[in-house]
């Protein structure tokens, strides 16, 4: 029998006692080994549960019992789950997380004491939730060199997205509506300015390209800035808008990466991933495009995704499983402005025909685009593919001209 600690007992916790305890025969059964919890950590009570003799306030109780072999941790946030799991693999056991937080900003230090002490360190719902992403590009796609990963990695920004496309909802509707539903915290910050999305981007070209990216290194733009308007752009375009994580290995040893939103064309696998689903498109040198696809996030999911890693850790006891990427630095990371990349750009004039000429004479020959009922002197149109710091230089030069620059957003090649 292994005797495991789940540090955590909110939602994702709760589903993986709840797992674990439904499932208790087929998990022995796939495992090799009876899995029994012996400790649910959380300072709040729960009066009345089925598990009240598990529960425990003091983590010192978990660390220094010898019979607990691996822990989840499924607190979230980056402290003290941080300290924690430090502490549990010095201590010589396993650790399982779906803390994403954790993984992108502490990855590269946990793997490396974990591979120290013969240990394992795995985070399968860190990312897609239950979709299964992790093992496949550690192991299914071993043979191949990762060209790119693209996806739709935030539920909740794509459901706000979905329904300003599909419903015309403005996004401040949009976004309360997910908060009535409980896909949208009641502080939205971490999904809808992107970070969330940032963390799991990291988390893959970690793991794809074998060297620590960090949050802060990964320029990141939300979703707060689209409007009605930008939605029936893209529609005009040829395509949606989506919150796009998109990494790329240069010839240079450096990564292009990027968390934004993003004209989608129709024809992409990704523009018809909609509501809370998450898709991610891994392209290899061998395979070409493969796209994982599924709720990224939600109690069941997630919780089985955790399940799983904690079966894959007591199969793996003696012989460690190879999940490994080194320290990042500080010049990893290609700066964005570099990046060569086409812009929709949408503004406002008080004279539409003087405006437009300035645009061509600023930018050549641009893709120009319409929506019914757009209001007087708004404009919009598509640049030509250049550095994203020339878009930029060029715009200036329009605003110094009087045209209202209202948005802009990159286009897709996807």
């Amino acid at each position: 029998m292994v005797k495991i600690a789940v540090m955590g007992y909110g939602v994702v916790g709760s589903g993986v006692v709840e797992v674990l305890t439904n499932h208790s025969e087929n998990i022995a059964r796939r495992a090799k080994e009876e899995i029994s919890i012996k400790y649910i950590l959380d300072l709040r009570d729960f009066p009345g549960s089925p598990f009240g003799s598990k529960f425990t306030k003091s983590f010192e109780t978990i660390l220094n019992d010898p019979e607990v072999k691996i822990v989840v941790e499924v607190m979230g946030g980056l402290h003290p789950s941080f300290e924690y799991v430090k502490a549990c693999l010095e201590a010589g056991k396993s650790v399982v997380t779906s803390n994403k937080e954790l993984v992108a900003a502490k990855g590269a230090e946990l793997l490396k004491i974990a591979q120290k002490n013969n240990l394992n360190f795995l985070f399968e719902a860190s990312v897609g939730g239950g979709i299964p992403i992790i093992r496949p590009i550690s192991q299914c796609l071993a043979a191949n060199d990762v060209v790119e990963i693209a996806g739709i990695l935030n539920g909740t920004t794509n459901f706000i997205l979905t329904k300003m496309i599909r419903e015309q909802m403005t996004f401040e509707d949009a976004l309360a509506l997910a908060q009535k539903l409980g896909y949208a915290e009641r502080n939205p910050a971490a999904d809808i300015e992107g970070s969330d999305a940032c963390r799991k981007i990291c988390i893959l070209a970690s793991l794809a390209y074998g060297k620590h990216v960090y949050p802060e290194q990964v320029h990141t733009e939300g979703i707060t800035k689209i409007a009605l308007a930008d939605v029936e752009y893209a529609a005009a375009w040829g395509g949606v808008v989506k919150l796009i994580g998109q990494v790329r290995a240069l010839e240079n040893g450096k990564l292009q990466i990027i968390v934004c939103p993003m004209f989608i064309p129709r024809e992409s696998q990704l523009a018809t991933v909609d509501d809370v689903f998450n898709g991610i498109m891994v392209r290899g040198d061998s395979t070409g495009d493969v796209v994982f696809y599924g709720k990224g996030a939600g109690k069941l999911p997630t919780a089985s995704a955790v399940v799983a890693d904690v079966i894959d850790c007591v199969k793996h006891f003696k012989a460690r499983k190879y999940l490994y990427w080194e320290d990042g630095s500080e010049d990893y990371v290609e700066d964005y402005r570099l990046n060569v990349i086409s812009m929709y750009v949408r503004a406002k004039t008080e004279d539409e025909a003087v405006a437009l000429k300035n645009v061509k004479q600023i930018f050549g020959e641009v893709t120009r685009l319409s929506r019914k009922n757009a209001e007087n002197g708004e404009f919009a149109f598509v640049t030509n593919s250049m550095k994203e710091e020339e878009i930029l230089t060029k715009l200036e030069k329009l605003k110094s001209m009087g045209i209202c620059v209202e948005n802009t957003i990159r286009i897709g090649n996807l």
